[in-house]
């Protein structure tokens, strides 16, 4: 923990502003006027940008791109008239477990319920689209809900927060008090702590996966972000397994890998779906189980024999009856199954590794008319092949919902475990700002959009948002 300032009469401004810097944060995306002398300490005592966007709900989508590409927390801010807006926005990144920070301006207790221009309680908008949801009336509590922000954005599986602070703009923050300005630099990133499984656990769970003939593995967001990639590849590869995703772990293995079968759930590949429902055991890791994941508990089926890794203790067993449950952090649970594998297994899943090849290969070639199409105008197969072939190593690729989720989600393939991909957790016009939080996290990397017209048009004055900002 480190301490970035003290003094007995110091001002709220200059500890919101050091204490950002000192959580490692480089952008604020926003739509003013909020906490103004917080920007001024900004400009004077750091080198945060401050990103003046178009819309709040667009703040709130940039905040979410960043935070998916760095890994830190994004932080938005909106006053109290945009409040409202700033919470709508959050939504995508609440279901998609995205790390943001949202500060607002909030009410006065001395002219609550008096009519005041543009009075509302916004409070009650974010509840349900947070972890965490707090009101900072005195100037003193803002270095402690600062640290308790991050905390909770960072820790288990990773979410919103929202932070309302005293005045229209959160003008608390022009008020003075003695205040520490101690920041914890192990929160200031996803994940910031890894619980290790119970041993017991990990050794029932990987007994069922050995000794099962034709399991497959579902990779879902929370391994991606608890960086499992290499981990579970290596597993896979070791015990002959193959690897779906959901949209959200998309990106946790290359498409070209021969034990990838895809996307599996609702927008999503045919040879993945055909994989699970035909094992005999399905391993869920890091993933909540849901209807997109699963097409509505179909794939698999409920009564499919099942095991699940997962951080949050809620998550476990929550859709399917299970063989076993491992409470851990993907990458701990991983690596302490890689420690006391049977390589030997592997043989008996010889021949389901072969059909295996064979739904992959099935799948190509089924498709490919649409994957080269020469027809006019583009077939959308066909772009999702191209990006496939031509997207730079380390390329971000960002994409909406709807029709361009599907296609993407089904067609496009990542090449290489350095490529990302980021999907709209059902929020349409979701990517067209979420791109420009990437660039802002990694200028060097490419940050492309897959949308259509009216996606981009939703929010087509934040292209102006990215020409300023070089994105």
């Amino acid at each position: 923990m480190t301490t970035v300032g003290h003094n007995a009469g110091r001002v709220g401004a200059e500890v919101l502003a050091d204490m950002l810097a000192g959580y490692g944060v480089t952008h604020v995306f926003m739509v003013p006027a909020v906490l103004r002398r917080t920007f001024a300490e900004m400009e004077r005592r750091t080198n945060i940008a401050r990103i003046h966007c178009h819309g709040e709900k667009s703040a709130a989508y940039m905040a979410d791109g960043y935070a998916r590409a760095s890994g830190k927390p994004g932080v938005c801010m909106a006053q109290v008239i945009g409040a409202l807006n700033l919470a709508a926005g959050l939504r995508d990144a609440y279901l998609a477990h995205s790390p943001v920070i949202a500060m607002t301006g909030g009410r006065d207790p001395k002219t609550k319920f008096r009519k005041v221009y543009q009075e509302i309680d916004d409070v009650p908008a974010f509840e349900p689209v947070t972890k965490m949801n707090v009101t900072v009336d005195d100037v003193a509590r803002i270095p402690d809900m600062i640290r308790q922000a991050f905390r909770t954005a960072t820790t288990g599986a990773p979410g919103t927060v929202h932070l309302q602070f005293r005045g229209n703009e959160g003008q608390v923050d022009l008020e003075a008090a003695e205040m520490d300005g101690l920041v914890e630099e192990q929160v200031s990133r996803v994940p910031p702590f890894r619980p290790e499984p119970e041993a017991a656990h990990v050794k029932a769970a990987l007994e069922l996966l050995q000794k099962a003939e034709r399991p497959i593995i579902i990779a879902g967001g929370g391994a991606r972000a608890s960086g499992a990639g290499k981990e579970l590849v290596a597993l896979a590869e070791a015990l002959q397994i193959p690897i779906a995703t959901s949209l959200n772990g998309k990106d946790i293995i290359p498409g070209v890998h021969p034990l990838s079968v895809g996307v599996a759930g609702s927008y999503s590949r045919e040879s993945a779906n055909h994989a699970v429902n035909s094992a005999d055991l399905v391993c869920f890791i890091g993933t909540e189980t849901g209807g997109m994941t699963t097409h509505f508990w179909a794939v698999p089926k409920i009564g499919t024999p099942a095991i699940q890794i997962d951080i949050e203790p809620e998550a476990l067993g929550r859709n399917y009856p299970l063989q076993a449950s491992v409470l851990g952090d993907a990458k701990s649970v991983l690596v302490r199954m890689l420690g006391q594998i049977d390589k030997s297994t592997a043989t008996k899943r010889a021949s389901w590794i072969k059909d295996i090849g064979s739904l992959r290969n099935d799948w190509y070639a089924k498709y490919k008319p649409m994957l080269e199409s020469d027809a006019v105008p583009i077939h959308p197969a066909r772009i999702c092949n191209e990006l496939s072939k031509s997207m730079p190593d380390d390329a971000i690729v960002v994409v909406d919902t709807g029709h361009a989720g599907m296609w993407m989600g089904g067609m496009y393939d990542l090449r290489t475990p350095a490529q990302s991909y980021m999907r709209s957790a059902g929020h349409f016009a979701w990517p067209f700002p979420a791109a420009i939080g990437p660039k802002a996290a990694g200028p060097d990397r490419l940050s492309s959009v897959f949308t259509v017209n009216a996606g981009f048009g939703m929010h087509m004055g934040e292209s102006e948002t990215a020409w300023r900002g070089k994105s």
